[in-house]
This record gives structure tokens, sequence and C-alpha cells, in this order.
């Protein structure tokens, strides 16, 4: 195997999981300004320029806080819970294109991580293993409000995985491919959220429902569950659900752009390669700022509105997105 190109891999993994890391530090602060702006508040503003480091010294406190396990908990499930809750969110990127071809330094580098064939599945394969690690959470804890809140996010995430898998079915039907690559490749001139408008929608909200972002936030209702699945964490163990849940807030808004929104593609993209990435960040940065207007604005969905809401008014609109789109690509095919 070629050397520069295992370099290339080290690089570009490297380079994921800074975006990542960085990216939830820094969403926090973004949501805590945005929210303010809506709100008409301050928002952070003590630590460091105009708040900038008070994700730094989040981070700081929470690795110094003492690290607690129940007496009565299931310890080494206790420990794996956050770790299988965050791993996910760290892989699901390396199928995600965040740029097209670009020549640096007199070589041709592609950026992504690996152009997989069936990209679209290995997202829904991976995304699915987070839910183990919420319900573990929830009974490791050995807590009933715990437990209660590791059912609830469980059925509530098998639910609308359900939608969510469906929504991926048009671009896929477009595109002729599971391949991400494809996907993006396929919406020029004109994205697939023109096409798709009804399956971009069912995918935004059932990506909510799979992130508990509110209105979802059921499974961590503090009126009711005293926070929920992860009431008894602290310390690291507590930052790595934390983490998980803004990480995937990105992973989300990152597979959005790529499956609905053009992906890299943007003007004289042909020209400026590069470009690419800048419009990617772009429209990601604009999606989680929809996340994070749904939060303040909305209110918290009573949860067996919520269950009803997935499988009687999302899974049929889903189905008949699917249908409808199946039926005009074999006209238009024909």
């Amino acid at each position: 195997m070629n050397a520069l190109l295992i370099v290339e891999w080290i690089i570009e993994s490297f380079l994921i999981i800074v975006v990542l890391l960085v990216g939830v530090l820094y969403l926090t602060f973004y949501e805590r300004k945005a929210l303010a702006r809506i709100q008409v508040r301050i928002g952070p503003n003590r630590a460091g320029p105009w708040g900038l480091l008070q994700p730094i010294s989040d981070a700081v406190k929470l690795i110094f806080k003492e690290e607690l396990i129940p007496t009565q908990a299931y310890k080494f499930i206790f420990v794996l819970a956050p770790i299988i809750t965050v791993i996910p969110m760290l892989v699901i990127l390396a199928v995600v294109p965040w740029g097209g071809n670009t020549n640096i330094l007199g070589r041709q580098i592609t950026l992504y991580l690996a152009d997989v064939n069936v990209g679209v599945l290995f997202i829904l394969s991976i995304t699915s293993i987070s839910v183990y690690g919420i319900v573990m959470a929830g009974w490791a804890s050995n807590n009933k409000y715990a437990m209660m809140g590791g059912l609830r996010s469980t059925a509530q995430m098998i639910s609308y995985e359900l939608s969510l898998g469906l929504a991926f079915v048009g671009p896929v039907l477009i595109a002729g491919s599971l391949s991400l690559g494809d996907i993006v490749a396929a919406q020029s001139p004109i994205w697939f959220i023109v096409y798709q408008p009804l399956g971009a929608l069912i995918f935004f909200i059932a990506g909510l429902a799979e992130l508990n972002r509110p209105p979802f936030d059921m499974p961590e209702a503090e009126q009711e569950l005293v926070a929920g699945y992860h009431v008894e964490y602290s310390g690291m163990k507590f930052a790595l659900f934390y983490m998980a849940e803004y990480g995937k807030m990105i992973v989300v808004a990152f597979i959005f752009t790529t499956l609905f929104l053009g992906g890299y593609r943007g003007p004289f993209i042909d020209q400026v390669p590069v470009l690419g990435s800048l419009y990617v960040f772009i429209k990601v940065f604009l999606i989680l700022f929809v996340m994070i207007w749904i939060r303040g604005t909305w209110p918290r969905i009573r949860y067996d509105r919520l269950m009803a809401f997935g499988w009687k008014v999302m899974l049929p609109l889903a189905l008949a997105n699917v249908f409808l789109t199946a039926v005009i690509v074999v006209l238009i095919g024909g």
C-alpha cells in the first residue's frame, strides 16, 4: 500500500476528530449565544474576550469534577455506556465528503476519508449503535428514573429511526447510488431539497428526535425524570454523554447538507475546488442555527403525543415520499 496514501488517511482522520471535538466545544458557546439573542439576554461574556474561553472553562471544570459511581450500579456497564454512546459520533464522518478533489503540493487529494459504495448503509448501521449506550446507562445506574429515561429514549430513537432511514431513500433513488460522493455529484446543478422537500423535512425532524433535542427531549425531562438516563453520571463520564449529543448535532447537519443541500457543491467550485469545504461548513453552521432556534422557541412535546407523531404522522409520510419518488424515477427513467 502507498505510504503517502496511509499518511493522507491519518491526517484526514486527525482533522475529522479535531473538527468534531473543537466543534463540540464551540457549538455549546454558539448555542448559548444564539439562545441569549433569541431570549434578549447577553449570554457568556466573562471567560476570555467576548466569552470565547467559556467552553474551555466548562471542559476544565468537568475534568476536575469528582467521578462518582453509585454503590448498587453495575459498574462495568456503567463505565462502558458513555463510551459506546460517543464512539459512533466519531466514526460516521469517515464516509461524508467535506470537499471536492483538490490539488495540494502537486498531489490530488480527496477531501473525505473513505468513499464507501454503501455509505448510506454504513451511516444507518453506525447510528443505530448509540441507542445501546443510552439504554445501558439507564439500566446500569440501578435507578428507576434513569431506567425510565433509558427506556423512553430507546423507544423514541427506534420509532424515529424508521422515518430517518426512509428519508435516505429519496436521494438514493434519484442519484441511483448508495455512495455519498455520488449523491453529492448528482446534485449539480439542482440540490435534492428542491426534488425532496418532504424528505428533507422528515429527515430534519427525525434527526432532532434521534438526538433527543427539544422539542423531543422527553427522555431527559427534568420535571419528572431528574435528567433521565444520565442522572447518576458526573465528571468526564457525563461529559461524554454531553459530547455525544452535540457531536451528533454536527454529524446530522453534515449528513443533511450532503443529502439535500448539495454537499460541497456551490458557485465556482469547478474553478476553485477548495471552496467546497467552506460551502460545507457554512451550510452546517446554518443548519445548527435552525436546531438551536427550535430549542429556544418550541415547547416540549408530551411523550404520548411524541410517539403518536412518530408512528401516525412521520412514518406514513416517509413511506408516501418513498413511493412517490420511486414512481417518478421509474416514469422519468422509462
